[in-house]
């Protein structure tokens, strides 16, 4: 069972994001701060639950959060800032946007870098350990993942349906056949010999 949160003393937002290793699409992110009652016994890491569980939980969470917020950062500024920089800046534009505002950022993963002046403290598997980084992620991968089906529709032949802009095969192929949209990162290897990610 997953702990509410990190800490108690400060009203704490949980931080996440979705998307970091894929070739195309925005990374995104998001800040979530729950109720100190919250519990939903499917609520874990997004990787380790179904999309149908992801999907039920998005509607639990937007509706019972203190407060959520979801960024998307562009291919095209991941491509200039790179894509560990992307993910803090689409965390902290997260967390920024919150209403009430948080006192402390609990981030899922080993490093983080803002300009917001709030305690933070980094965790790596965090979203497998607190309900608040765990709700974040799953927020993060739905929103994401609507949006690479939107994306789908315009962009067909590269399966963005199936493996929303992750590194398969099938995408690495498309590539080669159909060379590359504005929405893919252009920083990222897109060669059909490197090695293709799990997703």
């Amino acid at each position: 069972m997953l702990e509410n949160c990190f800490q108690y003393d400060l009203p704490e937002a949980g931080c996440d994001e979705a998307g970091r290793g894929c070739l195309a699409g925005p990374v995104f992110a998001a800040a979530v701060m729950l109720p100190p009652d919250f519990h939903d016994p499917l609520l874990n890491d997004s990787k380790q639950m179904t999309e149908r569980n992801r999907e039920k939980l998005r509607t639990i969470i937007e509706r019972e959060a203190v407060a959520w917020a979801v960024e998307a950062v562009s291919a095209e500024r991941i491509d200039e800032i790179n894509i560990l920089n992307a993910s803090f800046e689409g965390m902290s534009l997260a967390a920024a946007r919150l209403d009430p505002a948080p006192g402390f950022l609990a981030i899922d993963g080993n490093r983080f870098r803002t300009r917001l002046e709030l305690p933070y403290r980094c965790i790596v598997k965090g979203d497998g350990k607190y309900a608040d980084i765990a709700a974040a992620s799953v927020l993060a991968k739905t929103h994401r993942d609507e949006y690479m089906l939107r994306l789908a529709e315009e962009f067909p032949q590269y399966g963005w349906r199936k493996n929303k802009g992750y590194p398969t095969r099938e995408h690495r192929l498309a590539i080669r056949e159909y060379g590359l949209t504005p929405h893919h990162r252009l920083t990222f290897n897109h060669e059909i010999g490197q090695l293709e990610l799990a997703f």
